[in-house]
C-alpha cells in the first residue's frame, strides 16, 4: 500500500460515519473523501463501506482496515507525545497526573516550578484513570498502591502516606467512640464506592466492616475527606489532612497496614529529557520538607 492519505481518509470515515464529518476533520473537500474511498476500494478489490441515507457503515473488510488504522493512529499519537517532550529546555507543556487528593501538596510545587520556568505551561490531570505514559498522555505520574509494572516505565519510590481513622466531635458525641476493631460493626462509615479499590485502607475497611454500615460512598478521595469533616461517619484521612483539621478525633491508632506507597512514574523515552529531570529534581527537593 503506497497511499496513506487514502487509508487515513477511510479511517476517519469509519470512525465518524459520514463523509462530511471526515472531510471536516481532515480539512479537505467532501469530494476528496469520496474519491479516496472509491480509489482505495478499487485498489483493494473489495467494498469497505455500505452506503446508506445516514452515512457510511464499515463492512467486515472495512472493520479489518479500521483495526489496523487505529493501531497506526495510536502509534503516531505515541510518537508525537514523545517528540513533544524531547526539547532541550524547560518549556512547552509539562503534564503531571495524580489522584486529586494530592493536589494540596502538589499544586504549590508545580506553581513554584512554573514560576521559575516562565516558558512552561503546567497541565495537572487528576482522576482514577491511569493516563498512558507510553502514548505521551503525561510526562510524570504519581501513582498509589503497589509499584506500577507497565513495561518501559521508570518507577521510583516517592513517599508513603500514613492514614488515620477519624470522626468529628459531633459524631463521637452522638455515637460514641469504637472500643476496638470488634466494635466497628456498631458504627457508620465513609468509603470509596469501588469495592475493588486498590487502596490498602479501603480494603481493610471492607474486611472489618459490613457493607450496610458504610453509609456514604464516593468515587473521589477528596469527597471522602469532605464527608468525614461534615460528620457523615467515620472515615480515613491522611496525616496532612489531620494537620489541616485538628478538630478531628482519631478513633483508633493508625496502623501500618493502612499506609499506602506513592510512586513517581515516567516513560523511559521521556525520563532523561531536560524538562522531566528538572521537574523530578525540584519535586523531590520540595517533598523532602513535607510532613506526611
Amino acid at each position: 500500500m503506497d497511499n496513506w492519505d487514502e487509508i487515513r481518509t477511510a479511517f476517519q470515515v469509519a470512525r465518524i460515519g459520514t463523509v462530511s464529518g471526515a472531510a471536516d476533520v481532515l480539512g479537505v473537500h467532501h469530494a476528496t473523501v469520496i474519491r479516496h474511498i472509491d480509489a482505495l476500494e478499487q485498489r483493494l478489490g473489495v467494498k469497505l463501506f455500505q452506503r446508506h441515507a445516514r452515512g457510511y457503515t464499515a463492512t467486515e473488510a472495512g472493520q479489518d482496515l479500521m483495526q489496523v488504522a487505529t493501531a497506526t493512529d495510536d502509534q503516531f499519537t505515541q510518537l508525537a507525545g514523545r517528540i513533544r517532550g524531547q526539547g532541550e529546555g524547560v518549556s512547552g507543556d509539562l503534564v503531571v497526573t495524580s489522584l486529586v487528593i494530592l493536589s494540596p501538596l502538589l499544586t504549590p510545587v508545580m506553581v513554584k516550578f512554573r514560576r521559575e520556568n516562565p516558558d512552561l505551561t503546567v497541565r495537572f490531570l487528576t482522576g482514577d484513570r491511569l493516563f498512558r505514559l507510553e502514548y505521551g498522555e503525561a510526562h510524570v505520574a504519581i501513582r498509589a498502591g503497589e509499584a506500577p509494572s507497565q513495561p518501559d516505565n521508570v518507577v521510583q519510590p516517592f513517599f508513603s502516606q500514613a492514614m488515620h481513622l477519624v470522626a468529628t466531635p459531633s459524631y463521637v458525641e452522638q455515637h460514641g467512640m469504637p472500643t476496638g476493631v470488634s466494635d466497628l460493626v456498631n458504627h457508620w462509615f465513609i468509603s470509596h464506592d469501588n469495592v475493588d479499590s486498590r487502596a490498602p485502607f479501603i480494603r481493610w475497611l471492607s474486611e472489618k466492616v459490613p457493607q450496610n454500615r458504610i453509609v456514604f460512598r464516593t468515587t473521589d478521595n477528596r469527597a471522602m475527606v469532605d464527608a468525614v469533616i461534615s460528620g457523615a461517619g467515620i472515615g480515613f484521612v491522611s496525616t496532612w489532612e489531620m494537620r489541616q483539621h485538628p478538630e478531628l478525633i482519631e478513633v483508633m491508632p493508625s496502623q501500618e497496614e493502612w499506609t499506602g506507597a506513592l510512586w513517581l512514574v515516567t516513560h523511559v523515552d521521556l525520563h532523561r529529557t531536560t524538562k522531566v529531570q528538572a521537574f523530578l529534581k525540584f519535586l523531590k527537593a520540595e517533598a523532602a520538607n513535607w510532613e506526611v
